[in-house]
């Protein structure tokens, strides 16, 4: 599964009250919750127009803080193809993979500027900067988070299992 999109920047330890603030957590419509999508970090990014299939790239301890699925649920609503920081908070892999919003672990995140293209091949791990054409390392997905990611997420990998076994 390859994956291209604009680089959006943001910084280290970007937490998940940043991701998608508690104020407007009366809501788990991920419609709602992605208009509100890194509102604290960058007011109206999630109202953006030209955020669709876009990628969001970032330094260490992306979605630290709380547990809440609505931070990968708002990314993903919001059209966000894929997420990639120096490093994750456990907690905020585990739900991104749960709900099928592609994640990448890249130690040169820090080498991409706001605007660069990036395209990003989850099987092999390959990462390239297109503007500068450069090209990363990361470690590839296992086929089996692959399988979950491509699904759409864990239930949707469920169903799916279950269906092809009837």
């Amino acid at each position: 599964m390859k994956i291209r999109g604009k680089v959006f920047v943001f910084g280290n330890n970007v937490n998940t009250d940043e991701i998608i603030p508690a104020r407007y957590l009366n809501t788990a419509d991920p419609t709602e919750l992605a208009r509100y999508c890194m509102e604290d970090a960058r007011p109206g990014f999630g109202r953006g127009t030209d955020i669709k299939g876009s990628i969001i790239v970032a330094g260490e301890n992306f979605g630290c803080g709380s547990s809440r699925e609505h931070a990968p649920v708002a990314i993903k609503a919001a059209g966000i193809s894929c997420v990639m920081a120096r490093s994750f908070a456990r907690i905020f892999f585990r739900n991104a993979i749960n709900i099928g919003l592609p994640i990448v672990e890249l130690t040169e995140a820090d080498t991409f500027e706001e605007g660069d293209i990036a395209e990003v091949d989850l099987e092999t791990g390959k990462v390239r900067n297109i503007t500068k054409s450069t090209e990363y390392n990361a470690k590839p997905y296992p086929a089996f988070l692959r399988k979950i990611v491509e699904a759409g997420g864990w239930l949707e990998y469920c169903v799916k299992s279950l269906q092809s076994l009837s």
